[in-house]
């Protein structure tokens, strides 16, 4: 079906208005491991507006098919992540499992619907592939990378390896590179020290959707 992009647009900007503030209080409760606790305004108005910024981008990448609910999908699951993440360094498998299901099963009716086997076949060895590489990383390195960021690399290598195996190289590329930076960024200002736990979590998104936004539409798939 044919939407234009001001609808799909509007679409998604009406759907992060309603369900950000959700999102933001299920980080929050998350992070704090307190069904009680509450995000501050300001974090409400932050994972909203990351959050519109996503799912407008899903929209724009698929159009309006079975693919993007997995790109929907994921783009809550990253501010979710994301924001637990930075606030106390896990990656909730209550969210990450979830988010492998949805997206495994929406690229598979998108395979039914759209004869897109090639692309489902991709993804799933991405997926198997990204996730092997980085368990293997993080049996030789356990303080480098955590298994819930293993775990997150095999969500990100279904969604990035349907698109293509150049997508999905250049967004671990990128995660790794932008991680990196921000790592050196903090020692240099000493916010950090050598022994500090740094959350790989969001470095690892961002790296994903700048690989997304570089590829434009995915209707290869």
């Amino acid at each position: 079906m044919e939407v234009t992009r001001p609808v799909l647009l509007g679409a998604a900007l009406v759907c992060a208005v309603a369900v950000g503030p959700w999102l933001a209080l299920v980080a929050a409760r998350l992070a704090a491991r307190d069904d009680a606790a509450r995000p501050t305004a300001a974090r409400t108005v932050v994972v909203t507006a990351v959050f519109a910024a996503l799912l407008a981008g899903a929209a724009l990448l698929t159009g309006l098919r079975p693919a993007g609910a997995a790109f929907a999908w994921a783009a809550g699951a990253a501010v979710v992540l994301g924001a637990v993440d930075l606030a106390a360094h896990r990656l909730p498998d209550r969210v990450t499992y979830p988010a492998a299901a949805v997206v495994a099963t929406a690229l598979l009716v998108d395979a039914a619907v759209h004869d897109t086997w090639p692309a489902l076949l991709r993804a799933v060895l991405a997926g198997a592939a990204a996730f092997g590489v980085a368990a293997l990383a993080a049996a030789i390195s356990p303080a480098g990378l955590g298994f819930g960021d293993v775990k997150l690399l095999g969500v990100l290598g279904l969604l990035l390896g349907w698109v293509g195996w150049g997508v999905l190289l250049a967004g671990v590329f990128l995660g790794l590179l932008t991680g990196a930076l921000v790592s050196v960024g903090l020692l240099v200002t000493r916010r950090v020290g050598w022994r500090s736990a740094i959350p790989f979590g969001p470095p690892l998104l961002a790296g994903a959707v700048f690989a997304l936004a570089l590829t434009g539409s995915a209707t290869l798939g």
